[in-house]
């Protein structure tokens, strides 16, 4: 870790859960607003890995990241989340969790899942988000999505990959694999859609997407671009899967300096 970062770790203490936060603050912090990350159906703060560090050395804004209810170090949760659990999080969950912080005004990098998470926080808080990345983020429930969602309950039949999620989630393991596959294959869950959701962002937005995601495609980053309200751009990068941050490093910090220390 770099010297030139501050870490330090919390619980924070909600109605219904403990959610575990981690903070990278960089020794000459260039902007006020701190980068809120949203991790993915299968993460948590650790499996962003060194790229919380990275981006607060580039881009000189303090980062913030959460295990969300269930994952990571954070409570467990007993029943599986609701076919709302993407508003749910972005109206109740995160809001919560930043006023705990006295965040008041905050930028947002959300990943998958925590791309659109990130939309709908935007959206149910127009004054405080001043700007939003989007990183392989869903937009609806596409065919591709199921697929690979369907292959992947496959894969992690094999034990070496459920000990992967283990060593991130511990025996909550199974729960968090049971809160994607189940929720997303479930077909109530099938009309899902940002659609209402993304003429609400006022703030400014980046979507990002590789053109080999596995997940989702070009039809997700069009349709968060064409539809929220604010200024936005789109980046498809090539030879890229479902994790740019991971795949693309460099390009990815790239384009966020750029992005955030504009705004």
């Amino acid at each position: 870790m770099s010297s030139a970062l501050n870490t330090t770790e919390q619980f924070v203490s909600l109605q219904s859960a403990t959610i575990y936060v981690k903070t990278w603050t960089p020794r000459n912090i260039l902007k006020e607003i701190p980068i809120i990350l949203l991790h993915d159906s299968l993460g948590c703060t650790d499996t962003w890995r060194d790229f919380p560090s990275l981006l607060a050395e580039k881009t000189g804004c303090v980062v913030v990241s959460y295990d969300r209810w269930g994952f990571g170090r954070s409570s467990a949760r007993n029943e599986l989340p609701s076919i709302h659990f993407i508003s749910e999080e972005g109206k109740i969950h995160l809001p919560a969790i930043l006023d705990a912080l006295n965040i008041e005004k905050f930028l947002l990098f959300g990943h998958s899942v925590g791309g659109a998470m990130s939309v709908v926080t935007a959206g149910a808080l127009p004054r405080r988000c001043h700007g939003i990345i989007t990183e392989s983020a869903q937009a609806f429930v596409e065919d591709r999505t199921r697929e690979g969602i369907s292959k992947a309950e496959v894969d992690f039949k094999d034990p070496k990959m459920m000990a992967r999620l283990e060593k991130y989630h511990g025996d909550k393991a199974r729960w968090v694999l049971d809160a994607w596959i189940k929720v997303w294959l479930s077909p109530n869950f099938s009309v899902w859609s940002l659609k209402d959701q993304l003429p609400l962002v006022q703030c400014p937005l980046m979507a990002i997407h590789g053109d080999k995601d596995e997940y989702g495609s070009f039809q997700f980053p069009e349709m968060i671009h064409r539809l929220t309200k604010g200024p936005s751009e789109m980046h498809i990068l090539p030879d890229c899967g479902h994790v740019p941050h991971r795949e693309k490093t460099e390009e990815i910090l790239k384009l966020c300096s750029r992005f955030y220390g504009d705004l």
